[in-house]
């Protein structure tokens, strides 16, 4: 019976975290897709607008390297609870705003949140595996790309009806911050508690882990060595070098470099969020028959192969096809690096998941500059070979995704608690 419950338990959860990802997926999309919106707002000048837009992931990661300190004190998933509605309120409130100095402050709170939310999630999806004994986070990330062309499509709709922000915005806000509280309900953080401890827990909306079903809940990042955790690190940076490169100028690619019409230019990143939802949805089943180093290395070599195809694309539809090799390879690479973290400091995930996921915001941060300036110094073509070569490098880091002899992992060894469906 106990089993039962925990069984549930984490059923329960596995569907609470994949609608956070699923809501946050959609909170993003619905801001970065509609920043040529914002600017004319506020009458942001084209000079002005790149600093804006590198606040927001350098205040993430500084939200990231805090909340590394706030789990010590309070589980993930209060943390995940409160945050999320401080993000989709802080997207409410920059497209509401009539002054320069209300985006900027509604901007600063929503990097310091997003960090916050995004390493409390993955720090939550990292347990829940540790709990099922096999892989489950490219489910998670797989619900993040579908909140995401959820919400690229309803800001292609409110462009297209021409619908104020505030329009847009506050009736989906309104939607979203309810369901993501409800679903908090059933987050499933990790413990040490007696089964009769955690069932109240449960009761309360924060259920935990049982004994057998949890890593240890030491939480002293001290113990996460950055020598070890540096391979991770730069594999996550290179996934999001490559992940802003496409999201940053595929469209520009295609149009300036590829000659293709305005409207074609604009299919390449839906394409590619369509094969990122496709890969993340069979990946776990991927990771659980052929293992994680395998994943990892034939998603590098994908993407690799898909930037070779980008650069040396005769038209635009041999790019678009590039660009769907790329969602098909880059998106395990997140998923299964934040696992690894959790894989490789079993007693300290939160803290290792924290630091890693500074590097999304540094990836974030180079890639787009690193491929505008070298398009503009020398040509965009040879740019894209720049993100190709990074990405490929993760081949020789993908023994670190290797099950760690902890008796945890992806598949490959005995799993150690219930049986979940």
């Amino acid at each position: 019976m106990t089993d039962a419950r925990g069984s549930r338990r984490l059923r329960q959860g596995r569907a609470s975290l994949a609608i956070s990802f699923f809501v946050q997926g959609a909170i993003f999309a619905l801001l970065v897709t509609r920043i040529p919106a914002l600017q004319d707002r506020y009458g942001i000048s084209d000079g002005l607008l790149p600093v804006f837009l590198a606040a927001v992931p350098i205040l993430a990661g500084a939200g990231s390297v805090g909340t590394e300190h706030l789990v010590r004190r309070m589980r993930p998933g209060l943390v995940l609870r409160v945050v999320q509605p401080i993000v989709s309120l802080a997207l409410l409130a920059a497209g509401s705003g009539t002054a320069v100095w209300q985006l900027a402050l509604a901007l600063a709170v929503f990097g310091l949140t997003v960090g916050a939310l995004d390493a409390s999630m993955n720090m939550l999806g990292v347990s829940l595996q540790r709990a099922y004994g096999r892989s489950i986070m490219l489910g998670f990330h797989g619900a993040y790309s579908l909140g995401g062309i959820a919400g690229a499509s309803l800001a292609w709709a409110g462009a297209h009806w021409d619908l104020p922000l505030p329009t847009l915005y506050a009736p989906l806000v309104a939607v979203l911050v309810p369901v993501a509280l409800i679903a908090s309900r059933w987050y499933v953080d990790r413990g040490a508690h007696q089964p009769e401890q955690a069932q109240g827990a449960h009761q309360t909306g924060q259920a935990e882990l049982q004994p057998q079903q949890a890593e240890p809940a030491r939480r002293d990042g001290a113990s996460v060595g950055m020598r070890a955790l540096l391979p991770l690190c730069l594999v996550m940076a290179f996934a999001y070098i490559g992940d802003s490169t496409v999201s940053n100028w595929s469209a520009k690619y295609l149009e300036d470099v590829l000659h293709s019409s305005e409207q074609l230019a604009t299919v390449p990143y839906n394409v590619y969020m369509v094969t990122t939802l496709l890969g993340r949805s069979f990946g776990d089943l991927g990771v659980r028959r052929f293992g994680a180093v395998t994943v990892v290395r034939a998603g590098a070599l994908l993407a690799g192969g898909g930037f070779a195809v980008v650069a040396a694309a005769p038209g635009a539809w041999v790019g678009m096809a590039g660009f769907t090799l790329l969602g098909l390879g880059l998106c395990v690479l997140v998923p299964q690096t934040f696992a690894a973290a959790g894989r490789l400091f079993p007693g300290t995930s939160d803290a290792a998941v924290a630091r890693l996921n500074i590097f999304n915001y540094v990836g974030f941060l180079i890639g787009s500059p690193l491929v505008g300036a070298l398009g503009g110094a020398w040509n965009y073509r040879a740019a894209m070979l720049v993100p190709m070569a990074l990405v490929l490098m993760t081949i020789r880091y993908a023994r670190s995704f290797s099950p760690v002899p902890a008796g945890y992992g992806d598949g490959h060894e005995r799993p150690r608690t219930v049986d979940v469906g």
